[in-house]
């Protein structure tokens, strides 16, 4: 059966398994044993990179007249002419005054490529520390692409795919025979070994010492069994032993075992996501509390009851608040926060509506996004103003943990967690930049924290210096190059662009996104790239992709669909009043 054919059911099941969790029926999970997480999907390798993507490697490459974000210490300048060989900038060379024009004839001379980005601005390449592929049958090549169209260059996948094929892809990125950006491996503890469950210290130990032989760059924890405590310490521990990095998820059945706090203090990397930083913030227990009938495998009521936390913690501000950032940022934890990926959480009818919809999402990955009690993510079936409100609290406290935590020295990444809850590749590392500057971060500070910061924290763990992440001489060229100013909207990133009004015609124009990418020294048009892409799109729906799609739920998305319930009066009127709500009297 072609991927095409697959049902929606399949397609849940599918896309559930390559986020980690099972597809289990809503009332059922109390019933079943802590398993380890399902793997990700195989799925066949991307295509050999076709003479028409991209340019480059070149002996020299020029790229004249621009201004750049530099990506630490908020430094700006310009404009500059960028000069890379091979795939190094080896210099950055004045190109003169800003305001005026610049002077001809600049060296160096005899380039074999240049880029005339006059007026233009220069950032590093992003860097995504949480990173995703195949949810909804989609090809690791639709992310690829979309990554490297909004100027990402590298990502962590925590994971990507099955570890066999990231090694392969990573291998055959870093010598540009697929397009792609380059690959960080992290993969969740027992992936790829045939040596049975990760269930005991030992064990974890022996996967993780696996792991470092057979090309996985960090582990990727949970908070679901078979594995816990002990055997995340002796993985942590192990871990550093071999320079391998470690992050985690910590989902809500830990939380008896440990807090973000606690794995802090275990020498824990990166905290990604808002689990676990509440619980350690906690007046009382290891938990909040939840209703009698609560089911953590019941979507609906998991992501109901997550947001609620915060009316039991410690307020911001308070001397526990400070207490636990401090101790965070003393043990060198970095925060991943992946604001993004909850946004539906606040505004469901925003995040369905998102104006790139129709043209870049593939019609499976719709149907995954479509609601659903056994698709990871697909929890809004019931959604609700309360919940939104709630939601929308919840964010308050989240965004200024977040700024908190930056503002006392500690480490910000920027993360996306792509491919759930309409948050789509590359446009959702723009969302995530606008979520930081929501939380407080100037935008200089919040492209810094999906640049070096990112890049600084997926290279430590091996004792080595990032060589990507900062435009500076001697670093990689990881290059994004913009026709707008970041600095000044950090909107204009997304590859549909924004509406500005023309003032000498009066017209309303569409301006910004990326025009090129420079990936290891390989000049990639970003245009181009998102024209792959609604090719890819248009050629599924083509293909019957869009059959069985719901039509009152996919106005939005790429299929289409009804313009809204239509509802028709009933044919006499009910003779039973509504009820009131309990205690209105």
């Amino acid at each position: 059966m072609s991927r095409l054919q697959i049902g929606r059911r399949g397609l849940l099941r599918t896309a559930g398994a390559a986020a980690g969790l099972a597809a289990v029926p809503a009332g059922a999970a109390s019933a079943l044993p802590r398993t380890r997480a399902a793997g990700p999907v195989p799925q066949d390798p991307p295509p050999d990179r076709g003479p028409g993507e991209g340019k480059g490697p070149f002996g020299t490459l020029v790229i004249r007249g621009v201004n750049i974000v530099v990506g630490r210490d908020g430094k700006v300048r310009g404009p500059v002419d960028i000069v890379v060989r091979r795939d190094r900038i080896t210099d950055i060379l004045p190109a003169g005054q800003p305001g005026r024009a610049l002077r001809p004839g600049r060296p160096p001379h005899g380039a074999d490529h240049e880029i005339d980005a006059t007026g233009m601005w220069a950032l590093p390449g992003f860097v995504d520390e949480h990173a995703h592929t195949g949810e909804g049958g989609t090809p690791r090549t639709y992310a690829y692409k979309l990554w490297l169209a909004h100027g990402v260059t590298t990502v962590r996948g925590v994971s990507l795919g099955e570890n066999a094929d990231v090694v392969e892809d990573r291998r055959r990125a870093e010598r540009h025979e697929i397009v792609a950006p380059r690959l960080v491996n992290y993969q969740t503890p027992g992936s790829g070994w045939s040596h049975g469950e990760v269930d005991s210290p030992e064990r974890a130990r022996a996967w993780t010492r696996w792991a470092a032989r057979n090309g996985v760059d960090g582990i990727k924890f949970f908070g679901e069994g078979p594995y816990g405590r002990p055997e995340i310490a002796a993985a942590i521990e192990e871990a550093g032993r071999h320079g391998l990095g470690t992050t985690m998820h910590h989902s809500p059945p830990i939380y008896p075992q440990l807090n973000a706090r606690e794995t802090g203090r275990l020498g824990l990397g990166t905290v990604t996501h808002f689990y676990g930083h509440f619980e350690a913030l906690l007046k009382r227990g290891r938990e909040h509390p939840k209703p009698p009938d609560y089911d953590y495998r019941d979507e609906a009521a998991r992501w109901r009851e997550v947001a609620k936390v915060v009316r039991y913690t410690h307020a911001p501000g308070s001397r526990q608040w400070w207490d636990y950032l401090k101790e965070q940022r003393d043990n060198g934890v970095t925060f991943g926060p992946t604001m993004t990926v909850y946004l539906a959480g606040r505004d469901l009818k925003r995040a369905r509506g998102l104006e790139w919809h129709p043209r870049f999402v593939m019609p499976s990955l719709w149907k995954f996004w479509e609601p659903s009690p056994k698709a990871h993510g697909s929890f809004y079936y019931d959604w609700n103003t309360a919940d939104e409100v709630s939601w929308k609290r919840f964010y308050q406290q989240y965004l200024r943990l977040v700024h908190d935590y930056a503002s006392l020295g500690g480490r910000i990444a920027g993360g996306t967690d792509p491919g759930f809850i309409y948050n789509l590749y590359g446009f959702a590392n723009v969302q995530e930049l606008e979520m930081l500057q929501e939380a407080g971060l100037r935008p200089v500070e919040a492209i810094e924290a999906m640049t070096w910061n990112t890049a600084r924290t997926l290279a430590e763990p091996g004792g080595e210096r990032a060589e990507y992440g900062l435009l500076e001489e001697g670093m990689g060229a990881d290059i994004a190059v913009v026709p707008e100013n970041p600095l000044e909207d950090l909107g204009t990133l997304y590859g549909t662009g924004v509406a500005r009004l023309d003032k000498e015609s009066g017209d309303i124009r569409r301006i910004g996104g990326v025009r090129w990418t420079v990936r290891g020294g390989v000049v990639y048009d970003a245009k181009k790239l998102l024209a792959d892409v609604a090719d890819m799109v248009a050629a599924q729906k083509e293909a019957g992709g869009c059959e069985g799609t719901d039509a009152d739920w996919s106005t939005a998305g790429p299929c289409g669909g009804s313009p809204g319930a239509d509802i028709p009066r009933p044919a006499r009127p009910s003779d039973t009043a509504a009820p009131l709500p309990s205690g209105t009297g």
